[in-house]
């Protein structure tokens, strides 16, 4: 696949220093004013002032600048208005009102933190005489890279079409309404769901495994309750373990870890999901605030006034 990883998101907020605050707590190293890095991934987050929450830029990493030229001419088969230099190319998504940026960025290389943690179970004694790693650890939790984000469109069918047939994403799953999408070798990178206005439903951040999402999840909150969302559990599209959380601004973001890996288009199968496994295998009852954000409304009142 031409196209490798997410690399950056630019995320509007009303209040950028309190935004700014609880991504640093969340584990992400700060390199200025509304910007910050992950640990394998360089700077992937920058933080700007905006009317109401919303993303406003999505950058997409591309191997060459041909993989760029293969893309204009399939925006150019849609229709879609784009701008274009040698290796970055520009395009508006009409469903979730998002900027998407492709540019040729190099892939990048990710090492294990350790050595995988051996387990006791039924007949099986991996770790005789000790505790379990994850019980010891007491660094802070750092992502490690952006996986994913999570869109709302108002045109859910030409968002879709946007991101498969101009921009070059897999589709991995579908489910009434929303579409899982990959443009590198994790389940989704991008999924785009129907929803009454363009906003960010929430953004997502590799760890190396359930301890550390565990962890890091309890330390949030910490002093501030009011930031859980949902969790802990495991996804069944994706796989992934999960806990959101909710940043000021009211976008939630999460931890995740043990993503599928699809490294062959030809051994992977998209299916329709019509019940619950769509959203979780096991874990806490789906909140209500997740599946419908509660500053949705306001956010909908919002943006006809701004019209």
């Amino acid at each position: 696949m031409p196209l490798h990883r997410l690399a950056r998101i630019t995320m509007g907020v009303p209040d950028v220093d309190t935004t700014h605050a609880y991504y640093a707590d969340f584990g992400l190293t700060a390199l200025g004013p509304g910007r910050f890095s992950s640990t394998d991934g360089g700077e992937q987050l920058r933080i700007v002032h905006a009317d109401r929450r919303r993303l406003h830029e999505l950058v997409v990493a591309a191997d060459d600048p041909d993989d760029i030229g293969r893309i204009a001419a399939a925006l150019r088969r849609l229709d879609v208005p784009f701008t274009r230099d040698g290796i970055r190319l520009r395009a508006t998504d009409v469903g979730t009102k998002v900027a998407v940026t492709v540019e040729v960025r190099p892939r990048i290389v990710q090492h294990a933190a350790a050595p995988p943690v051996p387990l006791n179970g039924p007949g099986l004694t991996g770790r005789p005489g000790s505790r379990a790693p994850g019980v010891l650890r007491e660094e802070p939790v750092r992502p490690r890279r952006l996986g994913h984000v999570v869109l709302g469109s108002t045109q859910q069918e030409a968002s879709q079409r946007f991101f498969t047939d101009g921009l070059g994403f897999k589709v991995s799953d579908l489910v009434p309404g929303a579409a899982f999408l990959r443009c590198s070798t994790d389940h989704h990178n991008v999924l785009v769901q129907r929803a009454p206005l363009p906003f960010l439903h929430h953004s997502s951040w590799e760890v190396d495994d359930i301890d550390e999402v565990g962890r890091g999840a309890t330390r949030m909150l910490e002093g501030h309750p009011e930031r859980h969302v949902w969790g802990l559990g495991r996804h069944h599209l994706g796989s992934n373990f999960f806990w959101y959380l909710k940043d000021p601004a009211g976008n939630f973001s999460e931890y995740f870890a043990d993503m599928d890996c699809i490294v062959d288009d030809h051994l992977w199968t998209p299916r329709v999901w019509e019940d619950v496994r769509a959203l979780y295998a096991w874990g806490p009852p789906v909140p209500p605030s997740f599946l419908e954000p509660e500053d949705l409304a306001a956010l909908m009142t919002g943006a006809h006034d701004a019209g």
